[in-house]
């Protein structure tokens, strides 16, 4: 009985064993045996039956033709199929473990494979289900002839935009080194979505950017503008602030977009002239609103080509900062390099009427002389006229509409009154235009003209009458007195210190003053490129050699007044009828009409005139000084055509006495040929005998007869005294 049991227990088992065996799927065959039942549908592109997919991929050269079903669809425990609950989600990282190398743009599928376990959906969202075919096979999905309207399946707006850009149409004319969704999405550093943030984001799509235009030499060689241009960007505000860690900088997908990249070109490329304000407005949003309202603005809205928009001014690739001294809208730089091209172009300023000396007459105001020589505290044309919101001077919202002047220029000038509208802003010296500064000028400049040339004229025909004396005294033709070897004074210590004072001052006054003036100057401009902060110096240092100068002039004041000598020397240098006589005296004598040479006492005609000149001068120079010194002071009380004037006679007389000293004076006390090489009084205070008989005679003939009579009171102080 027990027998009959255990043999009746084997066959049982035996028995189950088998039907379970059979009842395992193996093969696809088995597998199809009841998933080739056309009820039996997978959600899948025309709801296909398992066994048409399959059949399908076997045709089509599917990567996975060959592979059994349970090589996917694999159970918790092999003795569980073919229940569907049982099996397990498809793992294609089992077999695909470097899915990750092949994939780095995409993190799910980095974090899946790590795992090695992908999501439910994804490997066959784009690879498919039973139809699975190799991208390399021409015409399978995502080949390369599909790529773009592949991924566009489910990428909806970059596919509808990616075709019509400069990269889509590039790839679609099979130009060489044009890339497709994959040459940029493929590679880690594109990578713009997920857990990446958004400063890697934009530094990683530089890098790809560059990695074509730079390094391809396929797409470099066909690059316009220049690579050098592209990899300028590295060195804008933009690149720059991107370095330094600034997120919000904008980089190049910022301004030239991702999949709706087009050429500059295009008219409806973001970089195209007419789309700039509104692409650079996405970061500069308050900015792009004021230009919008501006006179540049409107007319770039109208289509307007000649107008100006953000980069006209700013640049396109090499955008600096306006504190960058090498910007083009640096304080020091907006008005000769971002203004001037378009305010002096004569085709513009004819075809809209523009006046095309605006340029000219600002670096000739003080502004642009100050802005020319390196300061960077002046106005310059952004400063009155505005940066973003520059309008017509006859819009009532314009910075320089005549009744906003005051507001204006107080910004610069505290206190401004509504006399700083007074007068013009930028100066056409014309009558026409400006009738009193005109013949202001035109009177110096006859005045310069007639006197320095009258002082040439004058001092030529002196010059050629002594050399020929010189000349025929050292041939023995005639003789001259011999002098002794007394010295007389000629100046004493505290005239030595006045002249001092005002040789320092007048010299300084002149090299600073006309550095003002002329700052592109061969002996100015190399210390301008050197030490920027060179203008403020050079202000201070006219203005305190004109206080000097002042302060001299006072204490000579007293000098004259006060100081025994310093009264006769004033009466000495008082103008006499005689100075009249010896005027046209020399001039015969100079012109071989007259053989007797005039003879001077203390102080010819020609120091007396000098030396007036001189008191004439500083009266004058040091008026205007202080005007333009003061300058919001007296527009308040002159106006801005009465500091115009000072302006105008503060230049003239300038050149009038500068002249005077080098045509007059300098030759007198250096290329006199009785004096050459130099008169020494200014340093030693005294004159030889021989100088006294040829430049003084009347005064030494006085000298020697007060020597002459001091001694006779020598010798009667000396004699017997009365008993």
């Amino acid at each position: 009985m027990i027998r009959r049991l255990l043999v009746l227990s084997v066959l049982l088992g035996t028995f189950f064993q088998l039907g379970a065996q059979s009842a395992r799927a193996q093969s696809r065959e088995d597998c199809l045996a009841c998933h080739s039942d056309s009820t039996l549908t997978k959600d899948g592109p025309g709801k296909k039956t398992i066994s048409l997919w399959v059949k399908e991929s076997m045709l089509n050269g599917s990567t996975h033709a060959k592979l059994s079903c349970v090589a996917c669809h694999v159970g918790f425990n092999p003795d569980d199929l073919p229940h569907k609950k049982s099996i397990t989600p498809v793992e294609c990282a089992r077999c695909h473990s470097k899915a990750a190398f092949k994939h780095p743009f995409h993190p799910e599928i980095q974090k899946a494979v790590t795992a090695q376990r992908l999501p439910k959906t994804l490997c066959q969202t784009c690879h498919g289900h039973h139809d699975v075919q190799s991208p390399k096979t021409p015409g399978a999905k995502f080949s390369a002839s599909r790529l773009t309207a592949d991924c566009g399946s489910c990428h909806q707006k970059p596919g509808d935009h990616f075709p019509s850009s400069a990269h889509g149409k590039a790839l679609a004319a099979g130009v060489k080194g044009a890339p497709n969704c994959l040459t940029c999405h493929r590679s880690a550093v594109a990578f713009v979505t997920g857990t990446a943030d958004t400063l890697t984001v934009k530094r990683n799509q530089n890098k790809l950017c560059l990695g074509c235009h730079l390094d391809n030499e396929d797409v470099k060689a066909r690059t316009s503008p220049t690579a050098g241009f592209i990899s300028s960007y590295g060195t804008s505000v933009h690149g720059q602030a991107l370095d330094k860690g600034k997120a919000e900088a904008a980089n190049c997908v910022s301004c030239h977009g991702s999949h709706d990249m087009k050429k500059g070109s295009d008219p409806t490329s973001f970089v195209a002239r007419r789309n700039i304000p509104n692409t650079c407005g996405h970061c500069h949003t308050k900015i792009a609103e004021t230009y919008k309202e501006s006179i540049h603005g409107v007319q770039a809205a109208k289509g307007n080509d000649d107008a100006p928009v953000c980069t006209s001014c700013h640049g396109e690739h090499v955008i600096l900062g306006k504190k960058d001294p090498k910007s083009r809208t640096a304080p020091t730089n907006v008005s000769a390099q971002v203004c001037q091209p378009c305010h002096e172009s004569v085709q513009l300023s004819a075809k809209y009427g523009l006046r095309s000396d605006r340029f000219k007459t600002f670096t000739d105001s003080y502004h642009g002389l100050a802005s020319r020589g390196g300061s960077l505290s002046v106005a310059n044309c952004a400063s009155c006229h505005g940066g973003h919101d520059i309008k017509s001077s006859k819009d009532s919202t314009s910075r320089v509409a005549k009744q906003n002047l005051k507001t204006t220029c107080g910004r610069c000038h505290p206190g401004a009154s509504e006399r700083f509208a007074q007068g013009s802003v930028h100066i056409t010296l014309t009558e026409e235009r400006e009738p009193i500064l005109y013949w202001v000028a035109m009177a110096y400049i006859l005045m310069i003209v007639v006197v320095i040339g009258g002082m040439a004229v004058h001092n030529l025909l002196d010059f050629v009458r002594k050399s020929k004396r010189q000349l025929m005294v050292r041939r023995g033709l005639i003789e001259e007195e011999h002098g002794g070897h007394t010295l007389y004074l000629r100046m004493s210590f505290n005239e030595r210190m006045q002249h001092a004072s005002l040789v320092a001052s007048f010299i300084t006054l002149v090299i600073t003053g006309f550095a003002l003036k002329f700052p592109e100057a061969w002996w100015i401009a190399p210390l301008h490129r050197s030490y920027p902060a060179i203008f403020d110096v050079r202000s201070a240092v006219h203005r305190i050699a004109g206080v000097v100068m002042l302060l001299a002039s006072v204490y000579h004041l007293y000098y004259l007044a006060f100081v025994p000598r310093g009264r006769q020397l004033l009466k000495d240098l008082l103008p006499l009828p005689q100075d009249l006589r010896d005027v046209f005296a020399v001039l015969r004598y100079n012109l071989g009409w007259s053989a007797e040479r005039p003879k001077f006492g203390r102080f010819s005609y020609i120091e007396k005139s000098e030396y007036w000149a001189l008191v004439w001068g500083t009266i004058l120079m040091g008026a205007t000084g202080m005007i333009l010194w003061f300058d919001n002071t007296f527009m308040n009380l002159l106006s801005k055509l009465g500091w115009d004037i000072a302006r105008t006679v503060h230049y003239y007389e300038a050149w009038l006495a500068t002249l005077a000293i080098i045509v007059w004076h300098f030759y007198f006390v250096i290329f006199n040929p009785d004096i050459y090489p130099i008169n020494l009084a200014f340093w030693k205070g005294t004159l030889t005998e021989r100088e006294m008989l040829d430049e003084h005679p009347l005064e030494l003939e006085k000298l020697r007869a007060h020597a002459v009579e001091d001694e006779d009171e020598d010798e009667d102080a000396s004699g017997p005294k009365p008993a």
